[in-house]
Formats: C-alpha cells, sequence, structure tokens
C-alpha cells in the first residue's frame, strides 16, 4: 500500500515511475483469494471509511463498501452481550447499559473519551502525549472488568495484542476514525483496495514476479540480474524485506505481531447481523468472531455463510481447528461441529510493534535509498498511504533541489 501511494503521488506530480513487485499482485498483506469460490481476505481485516488520505485516493462508491455495526457482542458469562456506539445506535442504549461488560461508570466514561478524541485533530492526536494504551485507559478510570472484558478482545483484534501495550496515539486515532465511520468491507474483498490504486497508474508501470535482489542510490538488481537505473530508488516493503535489502542500514527493525486466521462455511450465520463478536471471557483461545458474508454476501459463492476467527499469536494448526471449534460451540452451539473448514492463515508478519515514543516524518533513509511503509508511521492501511505520500514528496523535493 505504502509503495502503490508513492507511485501513484509521483505519477501526479509529473515523474515517471516503474514499481517492482516481488508477489503476483499488488496490496502486500491487504490482499484476497478466491478459495472453493469464497472470498478469503489474508487475514481479518476491515477498512475504515474515515480514513482521510486513503479515501482521497480511492473511488469509495466503486468499491460498493459495506458496514458493520458500530459495536460488538461480547462473550462473558455464557452468552452474547450487546455493547453498542449508542451515539449512533441510541436504540440500543438500554441493552448496552445492561449488559454486564463493565459498569455503568465505565460507559459513561467511554461516552467522556468519545467527546475529548473527536474533537481533537488528527494533528493534535499525532503529536500530543503518549503511553501505553492500558495505562492510558487506567488513567482515564476504567475499571479491571471493562479493560478485561472489552478492550482487550476489541482491540487485541486491531493491534493483535491483549496487553495493550500499543501506543494511546494509535489508540486515539483508531477510536477516532471508528467514531467518524464504519468498519467497512468492499464488495469483492479488501484486495480491491490496492487494484484500485494501481489502476490510476499507466499500463506497465506496476510489473509482478520481480523480486530485487539489491538496491542502490542510483538503481536496482532485480533476481534476475537485470538492472533498472533511477533517480531515486524507495523501498516500500515490509520492515523485515527491507532490512534484508539495506543491510547496512541503521533503523532499528521493531518487532512483530502475529494472528493465526481460521475460515469456515456454515450452512447459516450463527450472528445474523454484521457486527463482530468479541471473546470477553478472560480465557480460550479466540480473540474474535465475524460473519463476514452477514456484511457482503457476496463473499460466499452459493449463500452459504462465511466466517473469521481471529487467534493471536502463531499455533500448532493440526489442534487447532478442533480447538477452536470445541470453544465456539460454547457461544453458538452445537451447529459449529458441522463448519467446513476452509483455509488457516499464520500470518507471522501481520502487524509492526507500535510502542509509545516513536517519532517519525513517516519515511527514512539509509545510503541514499528512501525507505517507507507502515512500520514508518502507523501500522494501519491509513499509515502506509500517508508513509508513500510523505516519501514521494521528499523524493520530488530531493530532485528538484538537485538541479537548481
Amino acid at each position: 500500500m505504502a509503495g502503490l501511494s508513492c507511485a501513484l503521488h509521483l505519477h501526479k506530480s509529473g515523474f515517471p515511475v516503474r514499481l517492482f513487485e516481488a508477489s503476483d499482485d499488488v496490496g502486500g498483506r491487504v490482499r484476497t483469494d478466491v478459495v472453493d469460490g469464497f472470498l478469503l481476505d489474508r487475514g481479518f481485516q476491515v477498512y475504515l471509511d474515515a480514513y482521510p488520505e486513503t479515501s482521497e485516493l480511492l473511488d469509495l462508491k466503486a468499491l460498493e463498501l459495506r458496514a458493520f455495526e458500530p459495536g460488538a457482542l461480547v462473550y462473558k458469562d455464557g452468552k452474547l452481550h450487546r455493547l453498542m456506539d449508542i451515539f449512533r445506535r441510541p436504540s440500543s442504549t438500554l441493552s448496552s447499559v445492561l449488559a454486564s461488560v463493565g459498569s455503568l461508570l465505565d460507559k459513561l466514561r467511554v461516552g467522556l473519551m468519545r467527546r475529548r478524541i473527536l474533537r481533537r485533530s488528527l494533528k493534535e492526536i499525532a503529536t500530543g502525549s503518549d503511553q501505553t494504551t492500558e495505562s492510558y485507559l487506567r488513567s482515564l478510570g476504567f475499571s479491571e472488568g471493562m479493560l478485561d472484558s472489552f478492550f482487550r478482545s476489541f482491540y487485541g483484534g486491531i493491534f493483535l495484542e491483549r496487553e495493550l501495550q500499543t501506543s494511546s496515539r494509535m489508540f486515539e486515532f483508531t477510536f477516532k476514525m471508528f467514531g467518524l465511520g464504519s468498519a467497512t468491507l468492499p464488495a469483492k474483498g479488501m484486495g480491491e483496495i490496492p487494484r484500485q490504486i494501481a489502476a490510476q497508474l499507466p499500463g506497465g508501470v506496476v510489473e509482478l514476479n520481480k523480486p530485487a535482489r539489491g538496491v542502490f542510490r542510483d538503481g536496482l538488481e532485480l533476481d534476475d540480474g537485470t538492472w533498472v537505473d533511477a533517480s531515486a530508488v524507495v523501498v516500500a516493503t515490509n520492515v523485515t524485506q527491507a532490512k534484508a535489502l539495506l543491510p547496512e542500514s541503521q533503523f532499528v527493525e521493531p518487532g512483530w505481531r502475529s494472528v493465526t486466521n481460521i475460515y469456515f462455511a456454515a450452512a447459516e450465520s450463527p450472528v445474523k447481523e454484521p457486527i463482530i463478536c468479541l471473546n470477553g471471557s478472560g480465557s480460550g483461545l479466540v480473540n474474535n468472531v465475524c460473519a463476514l458474508t452477514d456484511a457482503v454476501p457476496g463473499y460466499s459463492p452459493d449463500g452459504r455463510a462465511l466466517l473469521s476467527v481471529s487467534v493471536l499469536g502463531v499455533h500448532e494448526v493440526d489442534t487447532l481447528i478442533e480447538a477452536v471449534k470445541q470453544e465456539l460451540s460454547d457461544w453458538f452451539g452445537e451447529a459449529v461441529f458441522s463448519w467446513q473448514h476452509l483455509r488457516t492463515d499464520t500470518i507471522r508478519q501481520a502487524l509492526p510493534d507500535q510502542p509509545p515514543g516513536q517519532e517519525s516524518p513517516g519515511y527514512s533513509e539509509a545510503s541514499g535509498v528512501y525507505i517507507c511503509g507502515d512500520h514508518c508511521l502507523s501500522a494501519s492501511i491509513e499509515g502506509a498511504v500517508v508513509s508513500g505520500k510523505r516519501v514521494a514528496s521528499a523524493v520530488v523535493n530531493d530532485i528538484l533541489s538537485s538541479h537548481v
């Protein structure tokens, strides 16, 4: 996503670009595969339609975005409790207040926090004080019960860690995006987002299945030995690959958050509405469950339900499927055992760590080569796109200044 953003902004600035993609399609981690007619995104992903920079690059109407409900069903004490954004779903006020997820005071604090964050600009959030999300929420007075039954599971699915050690700036940013818009899915899968950006580039700019062997200030060498001259080179890979291409660079490679995502097909949805289901029990393997076809029926080829189950971390796949079914039978009943397993994705490099206190202009340089990606700014689609835009601006300025 960062490379596509960079290429498109350079193209719009009048500079000729070439984009070499190592894999068989664009998008990096934002990909969709077709398996037995089902659309399977690579891990549970959503597009937040309030993203300002990414939405400027996209034709959102053409993506046919389908929104999830602003809230969640939280599994706790043997049942699913409804907890909604009552500012957007006022009819759910009573059920949300009565839900045994946190206290009434916790829910009032959510409202106060929402008001405060929505009033802050994105610039104020990005430059404000920073701490871990856990300490941030504790400073606002949230109870242990609210942290354990809601925030750890909901933001565990976003940050891919339940300890809430991610930067509070990232928490405020995502909270604001959820407050201003919706979590959505494109009608034809998340992979349509990078494909739509790539389609705005001239024909022949994007070259697939072209991994690079080495990158330098004045060009790059492809795996097949081809040398490509360049006025500037941008590495827009994930952070581990960037470090491998630039081993002498000084930037510190962050750690990775991992997730194991399981797809099932079922005769019918156990949820029957477009909403995420969270594990608020404090135990078990599953972090979150979503019936994707409740939001986008077209993810299924034949009317069956497509279910996505997220388990944080890396697990032994052979034993995981049955263990997950056994656990979810407490949520949804015996019908779970009839679900058909479609695919398991073990995504070891799902999100780079985002500890508090990181400061970055959104890109970096090493040996005269530019580096961009979500690891340079924030681990999100928006972070990748903004990083690509900023490095494109730096490239333009440097090229123009070199000709003065």
